[in-house]
Order: structure tokens, then C-alpha cells, then sequence
């Protein structure tokens, strides 16, 4: 996935030396890596093409670095060919496109996070518990579709803000449960299951946190150096619900922060009269990406990098029965 890539000119604005901190961890998460490994041992064992319904992971870099070798993205299985694998994206999706799926006789492989089938399962369980569910997410999210596509319609309600908890009027305020989309901000999600703990005690929740640990450890990490930094980037697609919530991170403690997809996206104005600038990426942003910005950022001024580790992750999932040894 190293393809060439355009570079910013080397024009000299600012002498002085620019103190960069690189958030650890940053960049891939465990879900982000099984997903790109299964569409590529997918091409190895089916051979091109291979059709991905929706974006693998939000990052055009990884998408167009897979399409070289032969996946075609679609946004719907009427976009596939008969008698051709197609892999469902890591950010699920509704049962109703697996079904779809076998009903045609098609081979399907599911990238699905395993953290996001997670809450697919908790879903599950609280409607056969007779329990109305709370989700809280972003509306039309790929996730959020997913997870509300797992029960029949008017199983869950989705709310994305305190206010949205305000309005609600369930039918049993004794009979529900709350369930969370894993990429969202912290400190929003703590706020929104808070009010509804308010408005309705009896509301039951997840044994543990449905926000996905690489999303909590992202924010984690540029909450230890926004403070230190005059400005930051974040390395991320514009439609990546993880990648966002960084710069919101940022910005909530005051530092100005800027959301870049490729190196070319800096604007060396940002660099102007500032003495230390932070760097993170979000989930679905490979490593080569951050070198790049980094790269185009020492082109316009002479840098010290300091890498600030907050949390070690070691994360390892399965990949599914089948693939393991292609």
C-alpha cells in the first residue's frame, strides 16, 4: 500500500524548530486490521475482483490501495455480480443484507468488527429480554444502520444528544435498555447515559463499555498533549465517526485542530508563529499516512518529533473460519 504520493513544496516559512508530539497510540486498531487483512486474503484465495459493499474502513488511501489490487467497492448487493465473494465492510451491517445474500447463493465474508458484533449480540439479548432499546450513535452512521438493521423495526430508538433523551416517551420507562455505537466521543456518551440513568433509573445497561478501546486510548492520547500543542492534526477521512470526534477532543481543550486526509492537505499557514504542534490519526489511518503528513510538515519547517505514549495495545482478533490458513 505504498503508493506515490504528492509532497508539500519545501518553502522555508519559519526557521525556528517546530516541537511535533505524536500521539501513541494512534492510527490502526485491531478491527481496522483484520478487516483490510480479509479482503486481501480474500483476493488471494478467490482471485480479482471482489466486491466490498461499503467503504472496508473509512480511509480512501486504504480503499484505493485495495481497489489496485482488485476489490470493487459497491453500496449494495444489487451492485454484485452473481457468482462472486462479496465482503460485508467492519462496520456491520443489517440482517437483512446477509440474507439477501444467501437468498442469491452468494459467497459472503463478514468483516464485521468483532466489538461492534458485540453490541449486535447485547441488542439481541435485551429485545428477548422484553426490553425496549435506547441506542446512542449518529444517525445514518454505516454502524448505527447496522446495529438498528440486527431487530425489527421499533425495537430501538436512536438518540444522538442529552436533549434527544429529553423527548423521549417510552412506552415502559420499567423495561429498557441503553446500548452505545463504539466510535463515539467519550465524555458526549457519558453525558447522554447519565441523563438517561436520570430520566429513568431502571434502565439497564452493558456490563462493560460499548465505546470500542482504541476509540477511548485515541482520545485518551490527545487529551495528554492537546494542552502542550498550539495547534493539532488529525489524520482521517472527513466520513470517519472516530477520526472526527479526535478533533472535537482537541478543540473542547482549546487547541485548534485540523482534520487532514494526506499530506498535500496541510496548509503551511498552520505552521506560522507556533511552537509545538500534536499528531494523531484516527482508526481506520495506516501508519504510512502519518509519516506522510509528517513529512510534508518538516518540509516547511525544520521539526522535533517526541512520541507521547498513554496506552500500549495489543489487541489480536480471529479471522473468520476459512481464511486462517489462505
Amino acid at each position: 500500500m505504498n503508493a506515490p504520493h504528492p509532497t508539500t513544496p519545501a518553502v522555508a516559512r519559519d526557521d525556528k524548530l517546530l516541537k511535533v508530539l505524536i500521539a501513541a497510540p494512534r492510527g490502526f486498531c485491531a478491527g481496522v486490521d483484520r478487516a483490510i487483512r480479509i479482503v486481501e486474503l480474500a483476493l488471494e484465495r478467490f482471485g480479482a475482483p471482489v466486491y466490498v459493499r461499503h467503504e472496508i474502513v473509512h480511509n480512501r488511501y486504504v480503499v484505493e490501495s485495495l481497489k489496485a489490487m482488485g476489490a470493487i467497492f459497491v453500496e449494495s448487493l444489487d451492485q454484485v455480480p452473481d457468482g462472486v465473494p462479496v465482503v460485508f465492510s467492519a462496520h456491520g451491517v443489517p440482517k437483512t443484507v446477509p440474507a439477501k445474500a444467501e437468498m442469491r447463493g452468494l459467497d459472503y465474508i463478514d468483516a464485521t468488527c468483532p466489538l461492534v458484533s458485540k453490541v449486535h449480540r447485547q441488542a439481541e439479548r435485551a429485545y428477548e429480554a422484553g426490553r425496549h432499546i435506547i441506542f446512542i450513535g449518529h444517525a445514518g452512521h454505516p454502524e448505527v444502520v447496522g446495529t438498528l438493521g440486527q431487530l425489527p423495526d421499533g425495537a430501538m430508538t436512536l438518540v444522538e444528544s442529552v436533549d434527544d433523551v429529553a423527548a423521549l416517551a417510552p412506552v415502559d420507562a420499567e423495561k429498557l435498555s441503553f446500548l452505545t455505537q463504539t466510535t463515539l466521543s467519550v465524555d458526549d456518551t457519558r453525558d447522554i447515559v447519565a441523563a438517561l440513568q436520570h430520566r429513568f433509573p431502571a434502565i439497564a445497561g452493558p456490563r462493560g463499555e460499548d465505546i470500542c478501546y482504541a476509540t477511548s486510548n485515541r482520545q485518551e492520547a490527545v487529551k495528554a498533549i492537546a494542552a502542550r500543542c498550539d495547534r493539532m492534526i488529525v489524520i482521517g477521512a472527513p466520513n470517519s465517526s472516530n477520526s472526527l470526534r479526535l478533533v472535537e477532543v482537541a478543540e473542547r481543550l482549546g487547541t485548534p485542530a485540523h482534520l487532514v486526509q494526506r499530506g498535500h492537505d496541510v496548509d503551511p499557514a498552520w505552521l506560522d508563529a507556533i511552537g509545538t504542534l500534536g499528531i494523531t490519526a484516527g482508526a481506520s489511518a495506516p501508519e504510512t499516512l502519518v509519516r506522510e503528513v509528517i513529512d510534508a510538515i518538516a518540509a516547511v519547517r525544520p521539526i522535533a518529533e517526541e512520541v507521547v505514549v498513554t496506552a500500549e495495545e495489543n489487541m489480536v482478533f480471529k479471522l473468520p473460519r476459512g481464511l486462517e490458513a489462505a
